[in-house]
């Protein structure tokens, strides 16, 4: 059993690192940064870092995460205004260039790593996904969504065109598009 002493030990450790793992993206880019530049601006081994992580795609997920509020969309009674809301932050978030690029090399590396893939759907994507679903459950019930649509494809058509320019950069993000978006979400949900 763990002491007090080695708890506390093992807390400032994991803060170390994970603060140490924000400050290194930040500085030097996802791809420059390395477990072990991780380590040593942590003052630690890497073998520490082993011992909670298995890669730098986790570390890095879990330091962006670390703060992260319960997702939860408003729910004004107006769908087409909480989408407008909800779109125009969404696009504000990923025209961010620090976050967004970190977001980004998360998603390439996820493609090749498998528990990473987990995480980032468990952590990031799954509650926003999960959340969308609840609002649009509810404008179902106040009558703002067709009946027969599934709300797990409706999920996909209000982000999937968000994650496609993002990913692929085809066009910037503007408030513009997020209204676009907004207003073909809508018409697609048959919302009258």
């Amino acid at each position: 059993m763990e002491s007090k002493d080695q708890r506390r030990r093992s807390d400032r450790a994991r803060t170390a690192i994970l603060t140490a793992a924000t400050e290194a993206v930040a500085e030097l880019g996802y791809a420059k940064t390395s477990i072990e530049g991780i380590a040593a601006r942590a003052g630690v081994g890497k073998q520490t870092i082993y011992r909670w992580w298995p890669s730098k795609g986790a570390v890095v997920l879990e330091a962006l995460t670390a703060d992260q509020q319960d997702v939860e969309w408003p729910d004004t009674g107006d769908l087409t205004a909480d989408l407008h809301l909800v779109l125009r932050a969404t696009v504000d978030e990923f025209a961010d260039g620090g976050t967004s690029a970190t977001l980004r090399a998360l998603m390439i590396d996820m493609q090749q790593d498998e528990a990473l893939s987990e995480q980032v759907l468990t952590r990031v994507l799954g509650p926003q996904l999960a959340a969308t679903k609840r609002r649009l459950e509810s404008a179902r019930r106040a009558g703002q969504v067709a009946d027969g649509i599934d709300l797990d494809v409706a999920v996909e058509i209000i982000f999937g065109p968000i994650y496609h320019r993002w990913i692929l950069r085809t066009h910037p993000f503007d408030q513009a598009y997020a209204d676009t978006l907004t207003t073909l979400a809508v018409r697609a949900l048959g919302a009258p």
